[in-house]
């Protein structure tokens, strides 16, 4: 049986009603249901179905957009073969999001290409399929930004942004000392996110050496022992995932019989981080 004609005036009412995003399927849809004489509530539901899946869809691929994260980061490409150890009962609570519900942090520990990034931002892509809201930043990339929010007065916008996202995720926290300010911004966001929003952060440092990278220990110590009695700790240990995400020639095949040209960014969307 062929597909049937969908007429011009139903395709203006679903336009209408904001529902074109069932137009492509909708012909396969009905003439599936006629031959198989479903019901129309069972037709109804089914259509619904599609575009409440397909809505949510959009959304959750919009919030992992604002969010800057990395689109290739998402779990269902974790390598599970990969030669790295981490406690499975921490990831599977992860997983199931019961801490953002409870407004707790994680802290993902281990060594330099480990996949704490890759796992965090796993993380991410989960909380926004959620309807969650959800920002990713390199710390360094986050203190520069805050710094540069003094200049132009926008400091407090900024932190607001970042104290009451749902999840905030900090990359590679630690890694050098911080200035005075510096130290007062991190203490200001850790503490006024604190049972209130979830903080995830990846370090190649234990908690406990957190407090020499502050400028002020008073605030190292208020700030880091909020945190980490409030955090799940998944440390993380093996291999270097990072030869899983080298570029393999055998993989990608054959390259295109033309240069590729740059894909256009729309001016309100960032371009996603490509850190690993």
């Amino acid at each position: 049986m062929s597909a049937r004609n969908i007429s011009g005036e139903l395709v203006a009412a679903f336009k209408r009603l904001r529902l074109g995003g069932l137009l492509p399927t909708l012909a396969e849809r009905l003439t599936m249901a006629e031959k198989q004489s479903t019901p129309l509530e069972d037709v109804l539901l089914m259509l619904l179905t599609d575009e409440i899946s397909r809505r949510d869809s959009t959304a959750a691929t919009r919030r992992a957009e604002q969010a800057g994260l990395d689109p290739d980061m998402v779990l269902e490409r974790w390598d599970k073969a990969a030669k790295v150890a981490y406690d499975r009962r921490i990831f599977n609570e992860l997983v199931s999001l019961r801490f953002v519900e409870d407004h707790r942090n994680a802290v993902i520990l281990g060594p330099v290409g480990v996949g704490k990034t890759f796992l965090a931002s796993g993380l991410g892509h989960l909380c926004c399929r959620a309807g969650f809201n959800v920002r990713f930043h390199r710390a360094d990339e986050l203190l520069r930004s805050l710094k540069q929010s003094r200049m132009d007065n926008s400091r407090d916008a900024l932190m607001t942004q970042l104290s009451t996202v749902d999840v905030l995720i900090i990359d590679d926290f630690a890694l050098e000392p911080m200035s005075r300010e510096e130290s007062r911004d991190v203490y200001q966001l850790f503490v006024e996110r604190n049972a209130r929003f979830t903080t995830v952060v990846t370090s190649n440092r234990d908690t406990a050496e957190w407090i020499a990278t502050f400028d002020d220990a008073l605030l190292a110590q208020s700030a880091v022992d909020r945190f980490k009695n409030n955090a799940f700790d998944l440390v993380m240990d093996g291999e270097s995932y990072r030869s899983k995400l080298k570029p393999n020639i055998e993989v990608i095949g054959p390259p295109p019989s033309a240069p590729v040209k740059k894909v256009p960014v729309h001016p309100r969307r960032k371009a996603p981080p490509r850190s690993r």
